[in-house]
């Protein structure tokens, strides 16, 4: 068993395999969390959603988003990627 673990660890680290978080960015300053998940939600089954903050409790912009499966987060990267949500178009790329 722990040889497995091992390889999927490895496939972990690229960004691919068993990976369920998809890091967003280009965020509008404006984009609250709640409006993150929904969005997202049209690729598949959100776990959790946040957006990142500055020390002063502006958005930074850029946020991470995690899904139920690897498939539905390959499918957020494959389809959300260049979406707009709030005025901007967003990037849709694995968490690392």
């Amino acid at each position: 068993a722990g040889s497995r673990m091992e390889v999927e660890g490895a496939r972990d680290m690229n960004g691919s395999g068993n990976n369920t978080r998809v890091f967003v960015g280009n965020l509008s300053w404006d984009t609250r969390w709640q409006t993150l998940k929904d969005h997202m939600r049209a690729a598949g089954n959100v776990v959790h959603a946040e957006v990142f903050t500055e020390a002063t409790g502006r958005s930074a912009g850029c946020g991470v988003v995690e899904y139920e499966t690897p498939q539905e987060a390959s499918h957020a990267i494959a389809t959300l990627n260049d979406s707009v949500l709030d005025g901007r178009p967003m990037f849709v790329r694995f968490d690392r």
